[in-house]
This record gives structure tokens, C-alpha cells and sequence, in this order.
């Protein structure tokens, strides 16, 4: 296959993952977010040093705690070391709330960038990229208060999902 092509489809590839990533944390969905990441990945979080199969149970548990939680990060800028060594950028926003003793859900909104390094290596499904190491550098925070309940509003009649566990309804395997 000729490499400009193959590298696209690879760049594809690790930005599905990418996307995995943020989808998965916000349904909760562990397997799906351990498939992210190769099991000795090198995990650097501020909160948490060590490899991904030790930080994957953290992480899930953090978020579950959240009352809602919402990741969005940017297309990825990639570079290609070999065919199957890689290294990525990305900008990321984060949204979460927790319950307040008012009943009210209140959080931040947290920028920063993700550093990433890739490998392709046997997966279960052939060759597969995952994040072999992964930096995250904090770039700001802010303040969410006012956020809505999980109750219809009139006022802004859109659906509220309350996703405090695996398995919700609406979640489907991508």
C-alpha cells in the first residue's frame, strides 16, 4: 500500500481513539476505556504516575463520582517516527460536576493538552494503535455553577441524561 495512504488511515485510526477516549469516560464505559491504552502505557496526570492498568480503575472511579462528566479534545496533530511508533498533541475541555449539599450539581471546566505517544502493535483485532504514554499539562480552570438537574426544564425542554453508572440505556457500542 503506498505510505501516504497508510499513514492516513493510521492518523484515522488514532483519532477514533482519541474520540474512544473522551466517549467512553463520559458513559462510563471502562472496557471501552481501557482499549485506549496499552496495559504498560506510562501515565503522567499530575494525580496519578504509573502505568494505565493501575490508572484505568482510578480514573473510572473519579468519574464516577461525578454527577455528570463531559471530555472533548481536538483533532490531533500527529507525527509518524516509524509505522508503528507515533507521537501526538491535542487540546482537551473537560466539564464535570459533583453534587452539592443544596441539591444544586456545581464543577469546573478544565483546559489542557494531551501529549501522547503511540504504538501499533497485535491487538485483539490485528495490528491496533493505542496510547503507550500519555502526559496531560493542565492550561487553566474554571468555575461551572447553575448546572441543570436531570429533571425536564420548560424553559430549555432538551433531554438530561443521568449517567452515574455503566450499562445507560442510551449507550451504544460504536
Amino acid at each position: 500500500m503506498d505510505a501516504k495512504l497508510q499513514e492516513l488511515l493510521d492518523k484515522q485510526e488514532i483519532g477514533e481513539v482519541i474520540q474512544r477516549y473522551c466517549r467512553t469516560l463520559d458513559w462510563l464505559d471502562a472496557e471501552g476505556q481501557a482499549s485506549c491504552y496499552w496495559p504498560d502505557a506510562q501515565i503522567e496526570y499530575g494525580f496519578f504516575t504509573g502505568r494505565a492498568e493501575d490508572f484505568l480503575p482510578v480514573v473510572m472511579e473519579t468519574e464516577s463520582n461525578l454527577a455528570r462528566r463531559w471530555h472533548m479534545l481536538s483533532q490531533p496533530l500527529i507525527r509518524f517516527h516509524s509505522p508503528s511508533s507515533a507521537s501526538s498533541e491535542c487540546y482537551g475541555i473537560f466539564g464535570g460536576g459533583r453534587w452539592q449539599d443544596d441539591g444544586t450539581i456545581a464543577g469546573d471546566m478544565i483546559g489542557g493538552r494531551y501529549l501522547d505517544e503511540w504504538e501499533k502493535r497485535a491487538g485483539e483485532h490485528g495490528d491496533e494503535w493505542r496510547i503507550a504514554a500519555r502526559t496531560y499539562i493542565l492550561d487553566w480552570k474554571s468555575p461551572l455553577t447553575g448546572q441543570p438537574l436531570f429533571e425536564p426544564d420548560p424553559d430549555f425542554p432538551l433531554p438530561t441524561y443521568r449517567i452515574d453508572a455503566a450499562g445507560h440505556p442510551a449507550y451504544r457500542k460504536l
